[in-house]
């Protein structure tokens, strides 16, 4: 009577695995993609404080924001990389403000954002690295429109991009998926989609560098 030789779970690429009652454990998560705990930011410190010009406009229901002051009168060096640094934030009315907000500064600021780039770059790294389907969406959608909010910002933004795409490199491949029918629109945002359409942004605004740029950080990047 034979008897049943019990299994052995080994690890792999190790001598137990090349045993014949072997059973190769799977490799443990890595969790590249594992979404980071966010961390109150200064933003909503100093939202807390009353010391920013913003708040809720509860004549929309709370859907908009609504200005203290006159936006062209703001110091954009202290009060933009403010704003962009709330966009790790994922509650209400944190987000909103923050994002709404940085539209606006964007949408009237003209010269006065190319001189403030440089302090952008570190909110939106940390924005992107939180991986965060909802902060990532969002936060690809600001630096589009970052990019074509004002003169020469795009070109002026390629020697930053070695520190804002290898996030990029990593969830480019994230297509749309249809999901659930129960997922809001939000969360059925595809990153990928938005990575590549951010992308393609990116190298047409970014001058004959921009392109090197990205190729070098992205391999596999080819525009449509």
């Amino acid at each position: 009577m034979s008897r049943t030789k019990k299994e052995v779970k080994a690890d792999g690429f190790t001598v137990k695995a090349l045993m014949r009652n072997s059973v190769v454990a799977r490799p443990p998560p890595t969790g590249v993609f594992k979404q980071r705990p966010s961390k109150p930011t200064a933003f909503r410190t100093y939202y807390e404080r009353r010391e920013l010009p913003i708040t809720v406009d509860h004549n929309s229901r709370g859907k908009n924001i609504a200005w203290k002051v006159d936006i062209e009168k703001l110091d954009y060096q202290y009060y933009l990389p403010l704003l962009f640094h709330g966009l790790c934030e994922t509650e209400y009315p944190y987000e909103l403000l923050a994002r709404q907000g940085i539209h606006d500064m964007l949408e009237r600021g003209g010269s006065k954002i190319l001189p403030v780039l440089p302090k952008l770059i570190i909110p939106i790294r940390n924005a992107m690295n939180t991986k965060n389907h909802q902060v990532m969406c969002s936060t690809l959608r600001i630096l589009q429109y970052l990019v074509m909010s004002a003169d020469d910002v795009g070109v002026a933004l390629v020697p930053y991009l070695k520190q804002i795409l290898p996030v990029f490199n990593l969830f480019k491949n994230k297509k749309r998926n249809l999901g659930d029918a129960i997922e809001s629109r939000r969360d059925r945002e595809s990153i990928g989609d938005l990575i590549e359409e951010t992308l393609e942004i990116l190298e047409h605004y970014g001058g004959p560098d921009a392109f090197k740029q990205i190729k070098s950080m992205i391999p596999t990047y080819s525009p449509a």
